[in-house]
């Protein structure tokens, strides 16, 4: 059983930026795709971005593409966000999977593993 803990959300401005980071523990973690998700209160969960167990592979949703970044160290990794917008704003969670192909990730799938969250809000 992996354990994943998240950390870096804040409450940041308009235009302003934020680094995430999710630190993975447990057996082979080293071999797990980690995603991104965020939700919001009454809305559905939305993938965010991911990156597979080797980093070949990453993946980004069109509402974050050129303003986010993902990353992996090991077993912690990063979400850089930029350009922030209010519609930002949720809890963000990461979540692992093993996938067969180590240069492999995506959204589409369930991942088995979640973290607790950490809140992002984006406002004046």
């Amino acid at each position: 059983q992996l354990q994943l803990v998240e950390s870096g959300g804040d409450l940041v401005q308009p235009g302003g930026s934020l680094r995430l980071s999710c630190v993975v523990s447990g057996f082979r973690a080293e071999y797990y795709g980690i995603g991104w998700f965020r939700q919001v209160p009454g809305k559905e969960r939305e993938g965010v971005s991911c990156i597979s167990s080797s980093e070949a592979a990453r993946e980004y949703a069109d509402s974050v593409k050129g303003r986010f970044t993902i990353s992996r160290d090991k077993n912690t990794v990063y979400l850089q966000m930029n350009s922030l917008k209010p519609e930002d704003t949720a809890v963000y969670y990461c979540a692992a999977k093993r996938f067969a192909s180590t240069g492999f990730c995506s959204l589409g799938v369930d991942f088995g593993s979640w973290g607790q969250g950490t809140q992002v809000t984006v406002s004046s």
